[in-house]
């Protein structure tokens, strides 16, 4: 008994030494329950009680973490499960800022504000999905992995049907639901194999990268398969992508924006660390670089060609999530340990450029009902300001100057050369070519929206609804700071 107290008394010790770095968690913990609260009791007589403790919360987490970037932890905390580095805290940051957007977003939506069920419950769901993104980005330990993508996909799962209120909308939800569930027994089962021929689920420690190295060469590939099975659902890379365009369609414009945008970035932190955590020349690395490359280059073509073919503007712009996906796993397999430029401005461009078009995409629906792109035809001279946005974002999308996304890709393509040029792999080069030929790709399926809103007119007139302008005003700073990214990325280059 005195052992086990003295073993129970170490455990905390080491638990609450590790506290001080994960105060971004614990304030965001804490907005968690205050917003339960302010739900049930406040917002009765101060609608906009629950809204201002989420975003005091997200906010004060993000300077929490700004203010870690001066002493980053090097080590593991809660006994190797997470480490919050340099990298982790500049993921935590972003992360921030996303769900700082979708919270206005959703607090501006008319179909949010509007609804019986109002929107207090989802800025607590917010806070715990932001909870578990932070401790997907930071994780070292594949339980912990697990875990924050299991808290992530539920909190997704109750965002996605939260306005459900039509059948399209329900069979989202649904398809969402089970597919995520599939999706993490398959990885639950992966991980089995894993512990078992690794004997530990920290994948930055020497017995598991030996334990995968001893282990037959096919075992160790099935069982990463299945492993990537989870973080491939949350990325929605091929072959793992085919719930991502029926629930962006389905689900509320809101949460559509935040699913193809946070999930993204914390899952790309993940990959990179589990990627990089590898010695470069084991039989591991090489099945997971072999999985990667082949992934990149079968999502970018999947997602931009199926995206020709759309005429709906969300189900257009999921396929261009996927398309954007295989990119990133582009810049995950161009990284370089320790030099996180190149990939943390992409990811925040990424953000940018993503959540801005769903901004405006709604806001354009919320005047005119325009869900389609054959809708926009000469919406263009009614809606000068929201069009005019629109489009640039969709050129920084495409990756044309002067905007950040050129910028961004033109950084990737340059790593990803510098690396093909240094060790001479061809999978690198056909990367390449497959990432330039899917850009020029989607300039024709983004140039349908500017096409048909200033160069087509619509034979019956069109009146827009009047709408309060806050959505148009937070897409038009967005898509200023686009461009501002664009002429001096250095502003946000040198910050890493």
């Amino acid at each position: 008994m005195t052992e086990f107290l003295l073993d129970l008394s170490e455990q905390l010790d080491h638990i609450l030494s590790g506290l001080p770095a994960l105060v971004p968690e614990l304030v965001l913990a804490a907005a968690f329950v205050a917003s339960i609260f302010s739900g049930l009791f406040l917002d009765r007589g101060w609608r906009h009680a629950t809204f201002t403790f989420t975003v005091a919360g997200i906010a004060l987490a993000g300077i929490c973490s700004g203010l870690q970037l001066a002493s980053p932890s090097t080590d593991n905390l809660l006994f190797g499960m997470v480490l919050p580095d340099v990298f982790g805290q500049y993921i935590r940051m972003l992360i921030a800022v996303v769900c700082l957007l979708f919270a206005t977003f959703v607090h501006f939506n008319p179909d949010f504000t509007s609804h019986h069920k109002k929107t207090a419950d989802l800025y607590s769901i917010l806070l715990a999905v932001n909870i578990g993104l932070n401790l997907m980005a930071m994780a070292t330990n594949w339980l912990m992995a697990f875990v924050a993508i299991e808290l992530v996909s539920i909190g997704s799962y109750i965002m996605v049907g939260y306005l459900a209120k039509e059948a399209r909308q329900t069979e989202a939800a649904m398809k969402y639901a089970l597919f995520g569930a599939v999706c993490s027994a398959v990885m639950l089962y992966g991980l089995s194999l894993v512990y078992g021929l690794t004997g530990n689920l920290d994948f930055t420690s020497a017995q598991h990268i030996q334990g995968l190295s001893a282990a037959p060469p096919v075992v160790t590939g099935i069982a990463l398969l299945l492993v990537f099975t989870g973080i491939g659902f949350k990325l929605s890379f091929v072959p793992f992508h085919f719930w991502s365009p029926d629930v962006y369609q389905g689900a509320p414009t809101p949460v559509t924006a935040f699913l193809s945008t946070a999930p993204k970035i914390a899952g790309i932190a993940l990959l990179t660390r589990i990627f990089y955590a590898w010695p470069e020349n084991s039989a591991p690395t090489q099945s997971l670089y072999l999985m990667l490359l082949v992934s990149a280059i079968a999502t970018m073509l999947l997602g931009n060609l199926a995206a020709l073919r759309q005429n709906n503007v969300k189900r257009m712009m999921a396929y261009s999530s996927i398309g954007h996906t295989g990119f990133l796993m582009m810049a995950v397999l161009a990284y370089s340990p320790n030099e996180h430029a190149v990939l943390l401005f992409y990811l925040s461009v990424y953000a940018l450029m993503n959540m801005g078009t769903f901004i405006l995409a709604d806001y354009i629906e919320s005047r005119t009902g325009a869900t389609e792109v054959t809708d926009y035809k000469g919406l263009g001279k009614i809606l000068p300001v929201a069009f005019v946005c629109f489009v640039i974002l969709l050129v920084s999308l495409t990756g044309l100057p002067p905007t950040a996304g050129f910028i961004g890709k033109l950084l990737v393509f340059s790593a990803v050369f510098s690396k093909w040029q240094a060790s001479a792999d061809i999978g690198l080069l056909v990367l390449l070519i497959t990432g330039a030929l899917t850009t020029v790709i989607s300039l024709f399926y983004y140039f349908k929206v500017p096409l048909n809103a200033f160069l087509r007119k619509e034979e019956t007139p069109i009146e827009a609804q009047p709408l309060y302008p806050n959505l148009l005003w937070l897409a038009a700073l967005i898509t200023a700071a686009v461009l501002l990214l664009g002429i001096f990325p250095y502003w946000l280059v040198d910050l890493f």
